[in-house]
């Protein structure tokens, strides 16, 4: 059922609220009626049962215990073992410390530099950290990818290329799609290629001595990716002056992705200093060429305090993550596949507490690096608005999740194509683009166009029942918590299928869930939990209003 979470309050930060829409009339509060009393019952007695049920399948006692147990680590929480086989969050886990040591010599560092520059003159932006930034960059990049590091500068200098060569010929989006897409598929074809086939001079740089702490630099290429496609289309609009010139006052978020700089802004140096730029550069958040260099040249007010009120938020996402991991070997029991015997709602929480790990895998490290970003002075968008279980738009539910991402996509792609004029066709292209960016794999392919098609249900019924007409009747809120719960249980499903189980386990899964008795009446069951989590979910966002934060998820 949707819950509320510590990581769904809102810090401060200069654009860290960032409103999407206008102020909206709202309604007297109903936390106190009788009807919530109702709903408070309700989520009294399923979160508990939320929280027990994956527990008890994950004791030593439950019968399938001896399939999954080779995949625990030892622990450390009251001598509970530790369910640490998602590979994805073992490599953050395990080099967290590794990584905060870097992040605190980079602070050090830093200022040092600051001060050594502020002896001659008393700087009135932090374009003076740009050589910095560069300079530790290339070692960061020597120390995890080693000899790769090469290979990384002679892409992003050819891409560099075609952005300066092109300008604001046409030809200029063509060639930096073209050879980027090309670059994802060629790294995967080749493995990130070898020396010994590209120069055999060079091939002793393919031995291991040299390949530094993460050899693997074609795995995290796409997110670099998406900073190359940044810097060409954000240069290629800057040579045709489609944007508003700039101005003196201070920039908000939009502002800041979409007036342009002056042509000496763009150059190859901005441009190492922007793709390259360490907090950032293995994960993100992703932020556009205009944005980074406009808080360079204006930077922005972060308060101490606003750090910390953020920091805390990480550290208490952290030990989240670390209860759930050591009472809930979900991980464990998907991979080996081990729910043989389990009842319809052992299976149900299964998968839902799966979807909650790759919620916070995802959001931990991400917050770490934004983290970062913040104490280095650069405000990088929030990728997890909300939590992943405070979610009832399939459309809202996608602008809160990997939110510069989102924002990523419509910048440079889903306006481009046409955006709104044909909704439905572009959300397809954006979805397969999205996919097919994540990984070459078909489960991941037809979990695009799964969400593509469960998209449109909402589009319809927003044409068929628009609040602008229905909502003051009395039945609407409780009508569009009914399309709430449907599309909770469609996300789920092509969340499962994408990130989970495949579309062989989401099979098993939904033959658990409707083929059954038991089945049909967990589901039933479900439906209803959900319903009175899409009530409180209402209430949470017209609270939100009522406190003057405006979102559009």
């Amino acid at each position: 059922m949707p819950t509320l979470s510590l990581t769904d309050l809102t810090v401060h930060l200069p654009s860290t609220t960032r409103t999407t829409s206008v102020p909206k009339q709202t309604n007297p509060s109903r936390w106190s009626s009788l009807e919530f009393k109702f709903y408070y019952v309700i989520l009294a007695s399923a979160l508990p049962l939320m929280v027990w049920i994956p527990t008890t399948v994950s004791n030593r006692s439950h019968r399938n215990y001896a399939i999954y147990e080779p995949k625990l680590w030892p622990g450390w929480i009251f001598g509970r073992e530790l369910d640490n086989s998602d590979s994805q969050y073992r490599a953050f886990r395990n080099n967290l410390p590794i990584l905060t040591g870097v992040a605190i010599i980079y602070l050090l560092l830093k200022q040092i530099w600051v001060k050594l520059y502020s002896l001659s003159k008393v700087p009135s932006d932090s374009l003076h950290l740009i050589p910095f930034n560069i300079i530790f960059s290339i070692l960061f990049l020597l120390g995890l990818h080693g000899s790769g590091t090469l290979k990384v500068v002679a892409i992003l200098s050819a891409n560099y290329m075609i952005a300066k060569t092109c300008k604001s010929s046409k030809m200029g989006p063509v060639l930096s799609w073209a050879f980027n897409i090309g670059m994802l598929f060629l790294n995967e074809r080749y493995n990130g290629y070898r020396f010994a086939e590209i120069v055999p001079s060079l091939a002793f740089l393919d031995e291991e001595k040299y390949e530094g702490f993460y050899p693997r630099w074609h795995v995290s290429f796409n997110i670099t990716m998406l900073r190359l496609i940044s810097f060409n289309m954000d240069y290629y609009w800057a040579c045709k002056k489609t944007s508003t010139p700039e101005t003196g006052t201070l920039l908000n978020e939009r502002q800041r992705q979409t007036i342009n700089h002056s042509d000496q802004v763009y150059s190859y140096l901005n441009y190492l200093a922007y793709v390259l730029y360490s907090p950032l550069y293995i994960a993100g958040p992703i932020m556009t060429f205009n944005d980074f260099m406009w808080q360079f040249r204006r930077p922005l007010k972060i308060t101490k305090s606003s750090v910390l009120g953020y920091l805390i938020r990480f550290i208490g996402c952290y030990l989240t993550m670390e209860g759930i991991l050591h009472y809930m070997y979900v991980v464990a029991i998907k991979d080996t596949r081990a729910w043989e015997g389990d009842t319809p709602a052992q299976i149900g929480m299964i998968g839902f507490w799966n979807l909650i790990i790759v919620w916070l895998k995802l959001l931990l490290p991400w917050r770490f690096f934004r983290l970062w970003a913040l104490m280095d002075g650069i405000d990088p968008p929030e990728n997890m608005v909300r939590c992943m279980a405070n979610n009832y738009s399939t459309s809202g539910f996608w602008r809160s999740w990997h939110r510069s991402y989102n924002l990523w996509i419509i910048r440079y792609i889903y306006i481009p194509v046409g955006g709104i004029k044909n909704p439905f066709v572009n959300s397809v292209l954006v979805f397969t683009f999205v996919a097919l960016w994540h990984d070459l794999t078909f489960h991941l392919l037809a979990w695009g166009w799964l969400v593509s098609l469960f998209i449109v249900p909402e589009m319809a019924a927003r044409y068929l029942l628009p609040p602008s007409r229905y909502s003051s009747a009395p039945w609407y809120r409780h009508v569009c918590a009914l399309g709430g719960v449907f599309n909770i249980l469609l996300m789920m499903t092509a969340n499962l299928v994408g990130f989970v189980v495949g579309a062989d386990g989401i099979r098993f899964f939904l033959g658990q869930l409707v083929g059954t008795t038991g089945g049909v009446q967990f589901l039933l069951g479900v439906v209803f939990c959900l319903f009175v989590g899409v009530q409180l979910m209402f209430e949470y966002r017209e609270e939100e209003m009522r406190k003057g934060i405006y979102r559009r998820c």
